[in-house]
C-alpha cells in the first residue's frame, strides 16, 4: 500500500486562510475556478520524453493522470511500470508552487525495478539496498530555473520526507520516507 503524505507549507496555509475569508463573500463556484490545478511538468533526462499532466482536482486524484505519471516515471532500463506514491507527487507540486510555478522537473530517476537497483548497487553507484525508488516513493530531480541547492533547502524546510543533495551531479533525491537529509 502506498503511503500518502499531506503536505502543507506556509504559502498553501495562507492561501487557504485567504480563500476561507473570501468564501464569506464569494460563491464556492468562483472559488473553485480560482484554485490552481495540481499539475506537474516533466522532462526525462534519459529518454527525452516530456509530460505535462494534471494529477488531482478538487474531487481528488485523477486515475488517467496518475497512469500517465506512472508510465512516464517507469524504470527506463526495463520498462517496468509501478504506481508512484501520490504523497511524492504532492511534494513535487508543493515544490513547484513554492519555487517555480512554471518550472519543469528534470527527472534523473523515478521508479527502479529491483533488478535495476541491484545492478546499480553492483556498479558502486551509492544506491541503497532497500531504495524507496523500488516502491515508487522516491525520485531524483532538478527544477528548471531553480538552483539545486535552493531546491534542496526548500524541500528540507517542508519536513515531509527524505532529501538528498548530489551537488556533483546537480540533482536532489526526494522521498516519502522518514524526515532526514544528507
Amino acid at each position: 500500500m502506498i503511503k500518502q503524505n499531506i503536505v502543507i507549507n506556509r504559502r498553501r496555509f495562507l492561501r487557504s486562510i485567504a480563500y476561507a475569508g473570501v468564501g464569506l463573500i464569494v460563491s464556492p463556484t468562483l472559488l473553485a475556478t480560482a484554485r490552481q490545478p495540481d499539475e506537474l511538468t516533466f522532462l526525462h533526462t534519459h529518454t527525452g520524453e516530456r509530460l505535462k499532466v494534471q494529477y488531482r482536482d478538487e474531487n481528488g486524484y485523477l486515475p488517467d493522470g496518475l497512469n500517465e505519471i506512472n508510465y512516464f516515471l517507469r524504470d527506463f532500463r526495463t520498462d517496468d511500470v509501478h504506481p508512484m506514491d501520490t504523497g511524492l507527487l504532492d511534494i513535487l507540486n508543493e515544490l513547484r508552487l513554492g519555487m517555480s510555478e512554471n518550472g519543469v522537473f528534470e527527472v534523473i530517476s523515478g521508479y527502479r525495478s529491483p533488478k535495476t537497483n541491484e545492478s546499480l548497487r553492483a556498479n558502486g553507484s551509492g544506491v541503497a539496498k532497500h531504495s524507496l525508488h523500488m516502491q515508487g516513493r522516491a525520485i531524483d530531480i532538478r527544477l528548471t530555473g531553480v538552483e539545486t541547492s535552493q531546491l534542496r533547502n526548500f524541500c528540507i524546510s517542508m519536513e515531509c520526507g527524505g532529501v538528498g543533495y548530489y551537488q556533483k551531479n546537480d540533482f536532489i533525491h526526494v522521498d516519502t520516507g522518514r524526515v532526514r537529509s544528507w
